[in-house]
């Protein structure tokens, strides 16, 4: 990871948003900032990884969902996997289970809501910035709750078997796209049902959307 900004030099920021109109908005409110240089823009999370690995960054804002193509907790794990790497802080309008964890396990310094005020963005930036975690103040209740009670949280594996059924995908898909064999997909489903005191796909994707556990 980079070393923390010295006081007085511009943070350097990467903004990784596949929206044009996204980004536009983004430079617009952080170039209000003086402490802040928007040094690039990248419209994939493959151009992104790019861009940061040439170096010059601080910090890359980056979005979850760029389409077709590399996502954005894959991204910021080929980010934050590289020596003195740029901070990566998500910047999305997902707040599921699902996605916090993957962000979190890629190795994001932060995570925020694109809803969230310019100066609670800029906050984050800056926390971001000097190293320590940024998290929006609902993706933080999130985390505490799972902590309180981890034995009914689903796990990252859980969550994701539990996203690709949500996606209609069969046990047989499902093992193939995670390379787990149709038995562990089976035990996953097992424990996903008890901890969500459901008896069925359908109705173990409606409880965990319900709770924001996944994506709808």
């Amino acid at each position: 990871m980079t070393s923390p900004i010295t006081p007085g030099t511009p943070i350097r920021l990467l903004l990784a948003d596949d929206h044009p109109v996204v980004r536009a908005g983004l430079r617009a409110v952080l170039d209000t900032e003086p402490d802040f240089h928007v040094a690039a823009e990248a419209a994939t999370a493959e151009q992104a990884v790019a861009l940061a690995a040439t170096g010059g960054f601080d910090v890359v804002l980056m979005d979850l969902q760029f389409g077709p193509g590399l996502h954005g907790s894959a991204a910021t794990a080929a980010i934050t996997a590289v020596p003195d790497a740029p901070r990566v802080l998500i910047l999305t309008t997902y707040d599921t289970d699902a996605d916090i964890l993957a962000a979190v396990e890629a190795g994001a310094a932060g995570y925020l809501l694109k809803d969230a005020p310019p100066e609670e963005l800029a906050a984050a930036v800056r926390t971001a910035a000097a190293g320590r975690s940024a998290l929006a103040p609902a993706v933080a209740h999130r985390l505490m709750d799972r902590m309180r009670t981890p034995a009914e949280a689903l796990t990252k594996r859980e969550l994701e078997v539990l996203q690709l059924v949500g996606e209609g995908l069969s046990n047989l898909r499902i093992s193939k796209k995670l390379f787990l064999s149709q038995a562990t997909v089976k035990s996953h489903l097992v424990h996903i049902y008890a901890k969500l005191g459901v008896d069925s796909r359908t109705a173990a994707v409606a409880a965990a959307t319900a709770r924001r556990l996944i994506r709808r």
